[in-house]
C-alpha cells in the first residue's frame, strides 16, 4: 500500500481527479483503494471537495467489497477536481501511518477476514465508515478521523488476512457511533435548556 500511496502523492499537475488516482494506483483492488481514499480523513488537512468524492467513492467501493464486485463510479464523482499540492503533501504524509500499521500485520484471527460471510460483513463495515465519514460533522474534532481509521484498518486487516486489524476497525467503528451519540445527547440537551431559559424569559 506504501507504492500506491507514494504513486499517487507524485502526480503532476495542479488538480488531480479520482480517475487519475486509481489509474495511477493501477489495479490493486477496492479494498486497497478504499484505505487509499481514507487517508486525507486521517489528517487535519481540509481540501476543498475531497469529503464527498472520496466519501461517496469509498460507499460505492464498500458495497462492491460487499456483493464482491467492482462497483461502477458515476463520472461526477471520477472527474472532480481536486487540489494537487494539498492531496499530495496529504498522502505522502500518510505513508508513515501506513507503515507504523504495516509493521504490526501478521495472519490472525482469520476467522474474521475469509471467507464470503466475513468479506460481506466487513464490507457492510466499511460502506458504515462512508457513511460516518460523510456525515456534515467537518469542524466537529476527530468527526472525519475516527471513521477513516476504521476504514483503514477493515480494508488493510482483509488484505492481509489479520483478524485483529479488523478488530481494531470495529472497535473504531464502535467509538465513532458512541462519541456521535454523546455528541447528538449534548446538542439536545443544550437545545432544550436554551428553550427553557427563553421561556422562562
Amino acid at each position: 500500500m506504501q507504492d500506491a500511496l507514494r504513486r499517487a502523492a507524485n502526480m503532476p499537475g495542479p488538480h488531480i481527479t479520482l480517475r487519475e488516482i486509481l489509474a495511477t494506483i493501477g489495479d490493486h483492488g477496492p479494498l486497497i483503494l478504499c484505505a487509499v481514499l481514507s487517508v486525507p480523513f486521517l489528517l487535519p488537512v481540509s481540501i476543498p471537495g475531497v469529503s464527498t468524492v472520496f466519501g461517496l467513492a469509498i460507499l460505492l467501493l464498500g458495497l462492491g467489497i460487499t456483493l464482491n464486485r467492482m462497483p461502477w463510479l458515476p463520472r461526477q464523482i471520477m472527474d472532480r477536481k481536486i487540489n494537487a499540492a494539498k492531496l499530495s503533501g496529504v498522502l505522502a504524509r500518510g505513508i508513515d501511518i501506513v507503515a507504523r500499521i504495516e509493521t504490526a500485520i501478521r495472519p490472525r484471527l482469520g476467522l474474521l477476514t475469509q471467507g464470503t460471510v466475513a468479506g460481506r460483513v466487513n464490507g457492510l463495515a466499511i460502506v458504515a465508515g462512508a457513511v460516518l465519514l460523510m456525515l456534515p460533522l467537518g469542524l466537529v474534532p476527530f468527526s472525519n478521523t475516527l471513521p477513516a481509521c476504521a476504514i483503514m484498518l477493515l480494508c488493510i486487516g482483509m488484505t492481509q488476512r489479520d483478524g485483529a486489524l479488523v478488530l481494531g476497525g470495529y472497535a473504531m467503528l464502535i467509538a465513532t457511533v458512541a462519541y456521535f451519540s454523546v455528541l447528538a445527547y449534548a446538542a439536545m440537551a443544550a437545545g432544550r435548556g436554551l428553550a427553557t431559559l427563553l421561556g422562562s424569559g
